[in-house]
């Protein structure tokens, strides 16, 4: 069957093929570590998700308290590392997107069907959640919605994926280069003098995302901080050394979070619903804690917190003690995604769930969520509630 590609094109294509850099061993390798960098990705950003939306029938336990701290950090690390493995597993099976004829049968029309949800999803992917971390949205859907749905979309395509080619996989991992499928040769040659072989290939890339690493990971790994160059926020770097991610001026709080007339109201379904003003507040035995506080776009810090136990509120309200309810968590903040979060039984029970008044040994900060904010263990920061202004137990 005649080829409409130009023949600078086939020529192209044949030359490629011929190169170790396109092989299906190639290929093979790289496509191993992108399915683990993707699993490590979808299986942390499905715990994220879980966290932020859960359900009645999984309790979510508050310890240990880093565990959010290490799974988000994992998230979004992994994440990184992934974007040079996919641009170098595109480039190395580039030549099969001119094989003609462009399929051999139904089972390999189907396979390369499934390839452009995977292709599409894992780009869109890799790039809104690099935006993401950069805070830039330029477009008008919901991040987290889309992000969690086109996660299911790749993690499903890839399977599929994986099952069309282990015999491939496990062959050409084996016995080394068996050609590029499609095109008209068999065995890679050796690379021309000077070009790039395999393993040059394979260690360029390896470099390329372990750079990325180094310079973005030290936003969750201390040790790493020195070389954080390419992270978009330094964990140390904020107001009483604790980044802000959304300010007190941003959200429209100030006037209130000031005003001499702030109370704290706990009611719902206590038995005596009691109100506070900050000095009451200020009295109230307090308990100390050193918690992460762990940001969904992968920052994350510790911090020693102060401040009153949420279970000594409840029980305040007339709440026996070992009744742990689920509480809802609201903001002086109105309108925002976050103002209002939930703290589940689990975390109630937890001593370590503090509407803290100090950070770091000093007064908390208006942007840190002056008067009260909460802060419990193993929870995203974004539902670490700031200018907490009543507690509503369910």
């Amino acid at each position: 069957m005649n080829e409409p590609f130009p023949a600078a094109v086939r020529d192209a294509r044949d030359r490629a093929a011929q190169s170790p850099v396109h092989d299906e061993r190639t290929a093979a390798l790289l496509g191993i570590a992108l399915g683990v960098a993707f699993t490590v990705c979808f299986l942390t950003g499905l715990y994220s998700h879980l966290l932020q939306h859960p359900v009645s029938w999984l309790a979510v336990p508050s310890r240990p308290v880093g565990l959010y701290r290490v799974t988000q950090g994992l998230h979004v690390i992994s994440g990184i590392a992934a974007i040079p493995l996919l641009l170098a597993k595109l480039w190395s099976v580039y030549p099969k997107l001119f094989a003609w004829p462009p399929v051999s049968g139904p089972a390999q029309a189907i396979e390369r069907v499934l390839l452009f949800p995977l292709v599409c999803g894992t780009v869109l992917q890799l790039f809104t959640g690099s935006a993401n971390i950069a805070r830039w949205y330029p477009w008008r859907f919901f991040f987290p919605t889309a992000h969690y749905w086109v996660s299911w979309i790749v993690m499903g395509a890839l399977a599929a994926h994986l099952g069309a080619k282990v015999t491939t996989t496990r062959r050409a991992v084996r016995r080394g280069a068996a050609g590029a499928e499609g095109v008209h040769v068999v065995d890679a040659a050796p690379p021309e003098p000077g070009a790039l072989g395999r393993r040059g290939f394979l260690a360029a890339t390896a470099a390329a995302s372990a750079l990325l690493t180094v310079t973005t990971a030290g936003q969750t790994v201390p040790l790493l901080r020195r070389f954080t160059l390419f992270a978009p926020r330094r964990p140390d770097v904020g107001s009483q050394g604790v980044p802000v991610n959304r300010a007190a001026a941003e959200a429209g709080v100030v006037a209130a979070a000031s005003d001499p007339a702030y109370r704290l109201v706990v009611d719902g379904n206590v038995p005596t619903p009691r109100s506070f003003d900050l000095a009451e507040l200020q009295a109230l035995r307090r308990r100390a804690a050193t918690l992460p506080i762990a940001c969904v776009e992968g920052w994350s810090v510790s911090a020693r917190w102060s401040g009153i136990a949420v279970r000594d509120l409840l029980q305040m309200a007339g709440l026996a003690e070992g009744v742990h309810p689920e509480v809802e968590v609201h903001s002086l903040e109105r309108g925002g995604l976050y103002a209002t979060s939930t703290l589940s039984p689990a975390h109630v029970g937890e001593g370590d769930t503090l509407l803290a008044l100090e950070l770091n040994g000093a007064p908390l900060d208006l942007d840190h969520g002056f008067p009260l904010r909460l802060i419990a263990p193993n929870r995203p920061g974004v539902l670490q509630t700031k200018w907490v202004t009543r507690l509503v137990v369910r």
